[in-house]
């Protein structure tokens, strides 16, 4: 690994990928982001990660952008392709030795989420084998999720969605990227599966609520059924098994806390931010 090493991050506009390029070009390396072709979220990235167009479900169209690079931050699109492709994108990536950080899930650390899903824990069986030096970053939810409330916010007072009472240990998307980050420049944590999260246990009806008190109005929640939920999260583009996995994972959230840790604060000497924190920077999306 060089003193400025190069690395590539996929599906590189979404919620996580421009806080990663940001947390890699403040630890020195030069970043690169592959986005589709007609990717229209392009400007959210620092103007020095330089861009590639291409496909993870074209997986030579990624040749170009792995030429020379040292690691990769790997984030798989699973609302939008299937993993039919990711047997050739991870070899892809493993013919030379590489560091990744993979972006995984809270449900491979508790055993929720099988292999033979075809999601984060069979991306993670496809790169245990290989000579990279992998890093698993085991996500609980992203801050970033409560943007789903933000147009009842918007138009009213009150929130309605299933399992209110479902307790998450959400991570900002900032910390997830930090930890990735120093996995790739700084090394050390090769070989690991990291349960990410953030310092704090809240239900979504706090969440909303901590929403409403920065607004400076009060915002209520409502529980929805979870057969009316589920038709909407369909509606809304859901694959129907991830707005199954979901909701059964919400209603076990309702009886026990999500997991979490305190691996953002241990590996990169920083505290993990609050939901608070996270709504101050966001909260015009509100307003």
């Amino acid at each position: 690994m060089s003193d400025q090493p190069t690395v590539l991050i996929t599906a590189a506009t979404g919620n996580v990928g421009p806080h990663a390029a940001a947390e890699l070009l403040a630890r020195g390396a030069r970043v690169r982001a592959l986005v589709l072709p007609d990717d229209p979220a392009v400007g959210r990235l620092p103007a020095e990660v330089e861009v590639f167009r291409g496909d993870l479900g074209d997986p030579d169209s990624v040749d170009p952008a792995l030429d020379g690079v040292d690691g990769v931050f790997l984030m798989w699109p699973f609302f939008t392709l299937d993993t039919t492709t990711a047997p050739a994108v991870v070899a892809k990536i493993a013919s030379v030795p590489r560091r990744v950080a993979l972006v995984s899930s809270v449900g491979v650390h508790i055993g929720l989420e099988p292999v033979d899903n075809n999601c984060h824990a069979y991306l993670e069986s496809l790169l245990i084998p290989t000579d990279l030096e992998w890093t698993f970053l085991r996500t609980t939810g992203f801050f970033a999720n409560a943007m789903g409330f933000a147009g009842q916010v918007r138009g009213g007072d009150v929130v309605r969605f299933p399992y209110g009472a479902a307790t998450r240990t959400s991570v900002h998307e900032r910390d997830l990227a930090a930890v990735g980050a120093e996995a790739l420049v700084s090394g050390g944590l090769g070989g690991r599966a990291l349960l990410v999260s953030g310092p704090e246990r809240l239900s979504q009806a706090r969440q909303v609520a901590i929403i409403g008190e920065v607004l400076g109005r009060p915002v209520g929640w409502v529980d929805v059924e979870h057969d009316a939920a589920r038709r909407a999260m369909v509606d809304a583009g859901w694959p129907p098994s991830y707005a199954d996995g979901a909701l059964e994972y919400f209603a076990t959230l309702t009886e026990e806390p999500e997991v979490g840790s305190d691996v953002v604060a241990e590996v990169t000497g920083r505290p993990a931010g609050t939901f608070r924190d996270w709504v101050h920077e966001r909260v015009d999306a509100f307003r």
